[in-house]
C-alpha cells in the first residue's frame, strides 16, 4: 500500500504538511525552492489555491511543469515504451531502479540507437558544465532512489499526453470513482495568482527541462503580474548542475538569494 502513489499525492498531502509544520514553528510565511519534480509539486498545489495563503514566494529550478519535448532518449522510449504500465502489471509497486526486475526492462531500452547507458546522468539530464567527478561520486553513492512505479507511469503520462493533469487510470470507470469525470482533471497553471512572486531559471542544455516545455509554462503564466516574475535562462546548464555545479552558487544561489531578499519588505 505504501508504494500507491503518485506526485498527485505530494500534491495533496506531502507539501501541505512540511508548510504547514513550517509555518507552525516560525509563524512565518515561506520562501520556497523547488528543483525538478519540486517545481512540478509547487505549481501544481498554486494552480489549485494550495498553500498561497501561507507563501511568500518561490524559486523554481529547472522547472518540469510539461516534458513533451523531453530530449533524454532513454526517458522518451521509457515513456513511450510504456514502462511503467508494465511494471505495474507484473505487480513492481516500487520502481527500484539498481533492482534486477527494474534493470532488466532497461536493459533492452539502453540497446536502443542513440541511448548511451554507459554514462546515465548526462543520458538523463543532459550536458552538465560544471560538475566535478567527486561531488558526482558522492552523489551516486546515494542515487538513484525508488520512487513508486505509479509516479513513473504519471510523469510518462505528462510525457506522452503533453498536457499537466492528474494520475489517468485510464479506465472510465476508475476516473469517475476517483474524479467523478470520464478524463482526469487539468492543474490549469494560469490559476496561480499573479501577485505570487515566482523566480525561475532554467538551462539551455537541460535535457529533462527542455528550454521548450519552459516557454510553453511561462505562456502559462503571461498574465503573472510582470514585477513578480523574475526569469533566469543560464545558457551551458543542464539538469544537475542546479543542485551540484561547482559555480551554481555564484550563478544561480546568489540570484535566488537576492530575490527572496527583495520581498522582505513587500
Amino acid at each position: 500500500a505504501f508504494w500507491k502513489w503518485s506526485w498527485d499525492e505530494l500534491v495533496t498531502y506531502d507539501l501541505p504538511a512540511v508548510f504547514d509544520y513550517v509555518y507552525s514553528q516560525t509563524g512565518q510565511k515561506i520562501n520556497y525552492v523547488g528543483h525538478s519534480l519540486g517545481t512540478l509539486i509547487a505549481l501544481a498545489s498554486f494552480s489549485e489555491g494550495k498553500l498561497v495563503n501561507q507563501i511568500k514566494s518561490a524559486a523554481l529550478l529547472s522547472p518540469i511543469a510539461y516534458l513533451s519535448h523531453m530530449n533524454t532518449a532513454l526517458g522518451v522510449i521509457a515513456a513511450k515504451s510504456f514502462i511503467g504500465e508494465i511494471t505495474t502489471i507484473l505487480g513492481l509497486a516500487e520502481f527500484n531502479p539498481k533492482s534486477l526486475p527494474v534493470d532488466g526492462f532497461l536493459k533492452p531500452l539502453c540497446a536502443n540507437p542513440g541511448v548511451d547507458c554507459f554514462d546515465l546522468l548526462t543520458e538523463l539530464t543532459g550536458k552538465n558544465c560544471c560538475l566535478n567527478s567527486s561531488t558526482v561520486d558522492r552523489f551516486l553513492m546515494n542515487e538513484p532512489q525508488s520512487t513508486s512505479t505509479k509516479n513513473m507511469v504519471h510523469l510518462a503520462q505528462i510525457v506522452r499526453h503533453g498536457v499537466l493533469a492528474k494520475f489517468n487510470y485510464v479506465r472510465p470507470d476508475y476516473n469517475i470513482m476517483h474524479y467523478g469525470e470520464i478524463f482526469p482533471p487539468i492543474y490549469n497553471l494560469s490559476n496561480i495568482p499573479h501577485d505570487l512572486p515566482l523566480f525561475i531559471s532554467y538551462g539551455g542544455q537541460d535535457a529533462l527541462s527542455d528550454v521548450r516545455d519552459v516557454e510553453n509554462l511561462l505562456d502559462k503564466l503571461k498574465f503573472h503580474d510582470v514585477d513578480k516574475r523574475s526569469i533566469q535562462f543560464v545558457k551551458d546548464y543542464a539538469h544537475a548542475d542546479y543542485i551540484m555545479g561547482f559555480n551554481a552558487k555564484d550563478i544561480v544561489y546568489n540570484s535566488v538569494l537576492s530575490f527572496f531578499n527583495g520581498q522582505i519588505n513587500t
